[in-house]
């Protein structure tokens, strides 16, 4: 059975709490291997990075785009001490989740963007890659990527345009692909899975969000009371959906993607 890496997976969620032990068992007894465990905001740094470590999973800190009206300029020390602290953790890969979101009015692009500058810049001082959230924003994440090269890491859930991809990728960023790959009308997104060099991309669920289109529910069906969990066990059958756009083989595409997630991730093994 190929073995396969989940490079974004926030595990700790509460859509987990339930069930966590058996949605982990799943993910095992479909090949993942390897999950990386983002966090949001320094109230959960420790839930993940004890979560990983008790899994023999990885972990990344951070304050994600969407969590910066959380928190204050104080936690980015906080970030700094964490970081500090546990720099000698094999577990942790990165700093992250980070990044802009520009589809959402709040928080506001520029709160948003003090903190990621502030948070490449502990990534640079640390010496770890980082892990992205491009929505919408590449071409400002790309700006400030550029003021401090050498960071690199992973655009998770990558949605530009194939120039965009293309200058992440000179920057040293493999491209994370996942639920979003599997549905039809994804046309840009499965147009650059199928076109990309063979050394950009990675995978990913961002479970419990985007799921792939088997789990998938209409806002009619989710008003009716359907629900759509994405987990980390659907990973293989992603996958499958990027093997034959790329017309790789399952192994093929295993091998291919957990080596750019190590090359990405230098910590990850």
């Amino acid at each position: 059975m190929p073995c396969w890496i989940d490079t974004h997976c926030h595990l700790d969620a509460g859509e987990f709490d339930a069930d966590r032990g058996a949605v982990i068992a799943r993910a095992r007894a479909a090949g993942v291997r390897a999950m990386v465990i983002p966090a949001v905001e320094p109230a959960n740094f420790d839930a993940v990075r004890e979560l990983a470590r008790s899994q023999g999973f990885h972990y990344a800190l951070g304050i994600h785009p969407l969590f910066v009206d959380r928190v204050q300029e104080a936690d980015l020390d906080r970030l700094r001490e964490a970081l500090q602290a546990h720099r000698d953790d094999p577990a942790l890969v990165a700093v992250g989740e980070i990044g802009l979101d520009h589809v959402v009015a709040k928080p506001e692009r520029a709160r948003q963007e003090h903190f990621y500058a502030a948070q490449l810049a502990l990534a640079q001082e640390s010496g770890l890659p980082v892990l992205l959230h491009v929505r919408k924003s590449a071409d400002t994440l790309l700006k400030h990527l550029r003021r401090r090269r050498g960071a690199g890491g992973i655009a998770h859930a990558f949605n530009g345009s194939e120039q965009q991809a293309q200058a992440f990728v000179d920057l040293g960023f493999k491209l994370g692909f996942g639920g979003t790959v599997t549905f039809d009308r994804s046309l840009q997104i499965r147009r650059l899975a199928r076109t990309l060099p063979d050394d950009a991309i990675v995978l990913e669920t961002d479970a419990p969000d985007i799921p792939p289109q088997w789990v998938y529910r209409t806002a009619a069906e989710r008003a009716a009371g359907a629900t759509m969990r994405n987990e980390p066990g659907e990973l293989p059958r992603i996958a499958s959906a990027l093997a034959e756009l790329r017309g790789w083989t399952l192994e093929e595409t295993a091998r291919i993607t957990s080596q750019n997630a190590l090359a990405a991730l230098p910590r990850l093994t």
